[in-house]
């Protein structure tokens, strides 16, 4: 099996509203920003962007509460949005604030 793992640190942009899949597992979408300078071949490189994101569980509550423009590392892996989706999201799997 390959490696699919992601760890990133940004802040929250936006949430959607805390839902339940029919089983009744907590989910809530968000977005997450990032901004950087990483260097790339040896040269100085400025790095912004939004992120789609997804958590679910006790995780989806807690992200659920946090307040838009809070700073987060996040942990976790990529897939398509939904099976027949060619879109990508990062599905949290933890969270620290910072």
């Amino acid at each position: 099996m390959s490696p699919n793992t992601v760890r990133i640190v940004g802040a929250l942009a936006a949430v959607e509203p805390l839902r339940h899949t029919p089983a009744g597992l907590p989910v809530v979408e968000f977005t997450l920003t990032h901004a950087s300078e990483q260097i790339e071949s040896g040269q100085k490189r400025q790095v912004e962007f939004e992120m789609a994101a997804k958590a679910t569980g006790e995780l989806a509550a807690r992200i659920a509460g946090i307040r838009q423009g809070s700073g987060m590392e996040v942990e976790g892996f990529l897939n398509r949005k939904h099976r027949m989706s060619r879109q990508i999201v990062l599905h949290v799997t933890n969270m620290v604030l910072i």
